[in-house]
């Protein structure tokens, strides 16, 4: 049960490094590109990738035995 809670968090961090980072590069360009280079775009962007991600720690955890949709029977 250890190996598939550590997994949970490896995929939980690893997810939400990418849609924080996916978000602060959007916000980045728009910020540039729309908005006169002002920082708020860039926040936000950032918030929501950081938001996506906790949203979707919530729900694998939440999850007792599933990881990536295959059901983990215990031993």
């Amino acid at each position: 049960m250890a190996d598939v809670h550590g997994r949970k968090w490896d995929r939980c961090l690893a997810d939400t490094a990418v849609k924080t980072l996916t978000g602060l590069g959007v916000g980045i360009v728009f910020s540039a590109l729309f908005f006169k280079r002002r920082t708020w775009p860039v926040t936000f962007g950032s918030g929501m990738g950081l938001g996506m991600g906790y949203s979707n720690c919530q729900q694998d955890f939440r999850s007792l035995h599933l990881i990536h949709g295959h059901v983990v029977k215990e031993q």
